[in-house]
This record gives structure tokens, C-alpha cells and sequence, in this order.
């Protein structure tokens, strides 16, 4: 039975406990469901082809024995067998195959496969998503055939592609624009067209990165600007939004502010994506009158967790993923190590407070086992009066240290960095880049570089030639950067010059090396302190004026 067909003939309570009845687990049920598709998934891996190649022959009876024997992974492991999609060597057939950027400059993409079953679920824990949003309490929520959809996100092959095919399988929901015009247009058009046809219809939902609905969600100033085309504009809009556009607009001018989304609209459900979020909720919640609830996916897992009507920490869905833990210093240690395999804990092991690097094995015919998707949590709690749960909740924290997201497009690598350095010609000597944020919490890439004498000698060299020029070549190397420039406007990038010799300074005193992206936040402190105390003089040994 179609989900549409359930809301006709089921009770809500009924609904809510096919969907989000994952949430009246104890942490003994949560567990045994773990470990039964876990069972399952060990299985058909094993006997696959992929499977044999990591295990070498080798029989594997238990969950305790498949994680002492299959290391953990990361994407190079899979990639000779996936990006030439070769299904016949993996547990089960693929349906579909996602993609999404691997390493800019390296990697172009990467690709992931999904099984019937994946999607299935996939499927189930979208709607649990849906019913969520709309939620104001505990098994009451507001979902129903023909709601409208503002579309703002990418289309297939990426990850989000999936979400309007899952939901028009179940019940039919009518996103502006329409996918089959949206995935035709560029980002721009749809936004435009899509608030154009919200100003007929209205707007129930609206779904996207934070970055991307915070930048879609300014756009809407336009029209008390006149940007909604002016009188023409105006006989595209249903009556009764023409009313409330007007009455907006005259307390937009008395109070003295720009027109905001929640003027105009009056959303059921509000749901946000991907990295830095909390760079944006609040302002979000102050834009659109409704808080955005946050749920969590990635091309390899699909969806794998979501937060429920009190918006205070996500859940990880029992049957997508086994979930493994890496504590904080155990990811640290194997990140300075390589060759380190970092001790791993299961979700009834999990400490409050303590932040993780998630590692995950796709359930249901997943390619990927013990993998290290490169995300990291921290545990805010074993249990919620508030939600009435018995299970872990987290919150996102970031990508892993070495990797550097700036709000969900573009994820910056150490060979990243060096290879836009390396082409911009620049004679930078030594670097390090950190993740920061803004005085409007909006995330930057902060650089801070050294450049050798001779450079500093021969020509001006200031923060901005620096930074037009790092720019340029960043958006060569790594498509997703220069996409974060096209569609929100934004160049994240901020340089530091530091004097001469003040990486080797502070190497002669600390004894260590500070690692190229994402050090220690003290490392950079003391970096800096280190600089104060640099002689110019003293360090150049050319001879001559700097």
C-alpha cells in the first residue's frame, strides 16, 4: 500500500509507528536490530567477490570476528570496482548508482551503488523524515497528498536526486518547479521559478543545504523590491497571496526591514542538509518563522539520521547502517598515523559528551563495510525526556580534521592546496589552513602562508594580490569551490602573510611540524606568538633589504 493510500485508511498513530517507531526503542531492541541486518549484510558480503578479496578465504561466523579480521576502509579500497561499476562482484545487484566529488584536483567523483532494498528503506526513513518536520508533538504530524515542495536541491546523479523519485513512489507532492523542468534549468532559474510559483500556491516545504536555502531565503527581498516583475508579476499571483504580499509589504515599510519568507509563507516542514548547518538555523528560523530540522545523508550511506520535532540532536536509523565509533584521540592518532587501526565502539557503547568519526556498514547489499565516511559526531545523550527516547542522540560536528567543507560544497585537501599553489606560480614556502568562522558564524578558509625572500624582494606582494590569485586556480582545481563562488556568491578564502622564518622558528622551539590542514587551535596560537617574536633581519640570510 502506497503511503498516500495509508493516510486514507490508517490512524496517525498507526503511521507514526511504521515510520518513526524507531524511536520507542530501548537500547537492547536498537541493538538487535543492528545485529540481525548486520548478520544479514555479513553474509552477502562475504560471499561476493568484493568480499572475498578482503578476506582472502577466510570464513566469517560473527559481528565480532568481521570487525577483528576487515580493517577499516576508506573509498580508495572500493574505487578500481566502482567507479567501472562492476556489479556482479558486489553483494547484490544495483538499481541505481549515486555520485558526488571525491578529492578536487585528484579524484574527480565518486561513485556509489544502491540496491532495491537500500532504496526501499531509503524510502521508508525519507517519509519518517517528512513526518518529522511536520511534527509539533509526538504522533501528531501533518502530511498529505498534493503539498507543495520548494525545490533547491541537486539533481540526479547526486544524492539528493533521490528524494523527489522516493516520495513521488509514495504519495504525490507537488514540487515547484516541477523536477522534470528543474533538472533542466540552472540553480538560479529554479529558485526564481519556484518562489514564482509559490506566490500561487504557497510553500509546505522546503528542503536544502543550509548554505542554500539561507542564500535562496534572501532572494525573496526582491520581491518587495519590485523583483517579482511589478504589475505583470503581480497577475501571476493568487489572490489571496496578492493580500498578504500587500499587508507584508506595508509592515516590511513601517518596521523599517527587507521582506522575509515568513511574510509570505507559512511552511509545515522545513528540513536542511549537509555541513554548517549551525552556521545558518538560527537565521533561518528568524527568516522563514520555523526552525529547521536537520537530518543527515551521504552519497555512500544514503539516509542515515534525523532529528525529530524538538530539533535538538539527530537519530541514526537502526537499518541503514551498522554504526561504529572511532573516539576522538583514537581518529587523531591514526590521522598523524596511517598505518594506526584506531579502536572502534557500537552505539550502546557510546559516552555523552565524547565526539566521534563515524565509521558505517551499508546494510541490505551495500558495497561498503567499516568505512570511514569521514564525518564527525558528538554524543549529546544516551536518552531525551523531551523526545521520550532510550537511544543515542548526536549532533554533527564537521568533516574530520584533514578535510576542510566549506558549508556542503567544497570539501579542501591538503594535495588540493598544494596544487593550486603549485599553479599559481606563487612562492609560497610554507603553509597551514584552517576552518574558521566569520563574525556571522558563516565559514571561511583561512590561510596562512610564508613567503620565501626572494618573492617578498621583487615584488608587492599584499593579502589580496595573494588571494585573487589562490582563488583563481582553486576554482581550477576543484569544481565544487568554483561552484560555491557561482551559486552563493560567496569566496571563502582569507590569507594570513606571516614574516619570514616563522615556520622554522617555530619548529626550532615547539619540536614538531604542524600539520597542513586543520592543526590545533593552540599550534596556530602559538604560531602566531611565534611570529611577534620574529626577526626579518635576523631570519633573511640573502643579505640585502627586504
Amino acid at each position: 500500500m502506497r503511503f498516500e493510500e495509508k493516510l486514507k485508511t490508517l490512524s496517525q498513530e498507526e503511521i507514526w509507528q511504521e515510520y518513526c517507531g524507531f524511536l520507542d526503542l530501548s537500547m537492547e531492541e536498537y541493538m538487535q536490530i543492528q545485529n540481525r541486518l548486520m548478520e544479514e549484510q555479513i553474509s552477502l558480503w562475504s560471499n561476493c567477490p568484493l568480499g572475498q578479496r578482503f578476506l582472502k578465504g577466510k570464513k566469517i561466523t560473527s559481528i565480532d570476528e568481521f570487525r577483528k579480521e576487515v580493517p577499516l576502509t576508506s573509498y580508495g579500497d572500493y574505487a578500481d570496482v566502482l567507479l567501472q561499476k562492476q556489479g556482479s562482484m558486489l553483494p547484490d545487484e544495483p538499481i541505481i548508482w549515486i555520485q558526488t566529488t571525491w578529492e578536487g584536483g585528484h579524484h574527480p567523483v565518486k561513485v556509489a551503488p544502491y540496491t532495491k532494498s537500500m532504496l526501499d528503506t531509503y524510502r521508508n526513513n525519507v517519509l519518517a523524515c517528512m513526518i518529522l518536520t511536520t511534527a509539533r508533538e509526538k504522533g501528531k504530524f501533518d502530511l498529505k497528498a498534493k503539498d507543495t515542495f520548494l525545490y533547491a536541491l541537486a539533481p540526479l546523479p547526486y544524492a539528493t536526486g533521490l528524494f523527489p523519485l522516493a516520495l513521488n513512489d509514495e504519495i504525490e507532492i507537488d514540487f515547484l518547479p516541477p523536477v522534470k523542468e528543474a533538472v533542466k534549468m540552472s540553480f538560479s532559474e529554479r529558485n526564481v521559478l519556484g518562489f514564482k510559483m509559490g506566490m500561487k500556491r504557497g510553500i509546505d516545504f522546503f528542503f536544502g543545504l543550509g548554505s542554500v536555502a539561507y542564500f535562496v531565503s534572501l532572494s525573496v527581498a526582491a520581491m518587495g523590491s519590485g523583483g517579482s516583475g511589478g504589475k505583470t508579476g503581480l497577475k501571476k499571483i493568487s489572490p489571496a497571496m496578492l493580500v498578504r504580499l500587500l499587508k507584508a509589504k506595508h509592515i516590511c515599510k513601517k518596521e523599517g526591514r527587507d521582506l522575509m519568507p515568513k511574510d509570505l509563507f507559512k511552511p509545515k516542514g522545513f528540513v536542511v542538509a549537509g555541513t554548517d548547518n549551525n552556521s545558518y538555523k538560527d537565521d533561518l528560523e528568524r527568516l522563514w518563522g520555523i526552525r529547521p530540522m536537520e537530518l543527515f545523508a551521504g552519497t555512500e550511506p544514503s539516509c542515515i539520521g534525523t532529528e525529530t520535532w524538538t530539533k535538538n540532536g539527530m537519530y541514526f536509523f537502526p537499518d541503514t547502517c551498522f554504526y561504529e565509533f572511532i573516539p576522538e584521540k583514537e581518529m587523531e592518532r591514526s590521522l598523524d598515523d596511517p598505518s594506526y587501526q584506531p579502536k572502534t565502539y557500537l552505539m550502546n557503547e557510546v559516552i555523552p559528551g565524547e565526539k566521534y568519526e563515524l565509521v558505517l556498514s551499508v546494510l541490505k547489499g551495500g558495497a561498503f563495510v567499516r568505512y570511514r565516511v569521514g564525518d564527525v559526531y558528538r554524543c549529546v545523550g544516551l536518552e531525551n525526556a523531551e523526545d521520550d527516547t532510550k537511544i543515542p542522540r548526536f549532533h554533527y560536528i564537521d568533516r574530520i580534521p584533514t578535510v576542510i567543507d566549506i558549508a556542503g560544497f567544497t570539501r579542501v585537501t591538503e594535495y588540493s592546496i598544494r596544487s593550486a599553489i603549485e599553479l599559481s606560480r606563487l612562492e609560497i614556502e610554507e603553509w597551514v589552513a584552517m576552518k574558521e568562522y566569520n563574525e556571522e558564524k558563516r565559514p571561511l578558509l583561512h590561510l596562512y602562508v610564508e613567503m620565501s625572500p626572494k618573492a617578498l624582494m621583487s615584488q608587492a606582494i599584499s593579502k589580496e594580490i595573494l588571494r585573487e590569485h589562490l582563488s583563481v586556480y582553486f576554482k581550477y582545481v576543484d569544481q565544487d569551490y568554483k561552484d560555491l563562488k557561482r551559486i552563493l556568491g560567496v569566496d571563502p578564502l582569507k590569507i594570513t602573510i606571516l614574516k619570514c622564518g616563522t615556520f622554522a622558528e617555530y619548529q626550532k622551539r615547539s619540536g614538531k611540524k604542524l600539520r597542513k590542514i586543520n592543526p590545533s587551535k593552540y599550534d596556530v596560537m602559538e604560531l602566531l606568538q611565534t611570529e611577534e617574536s620574529v626577526d626579518l633581519w635576523y631570519q633573511y640570510r640573502g643579505g640585502g633589504e627586504l
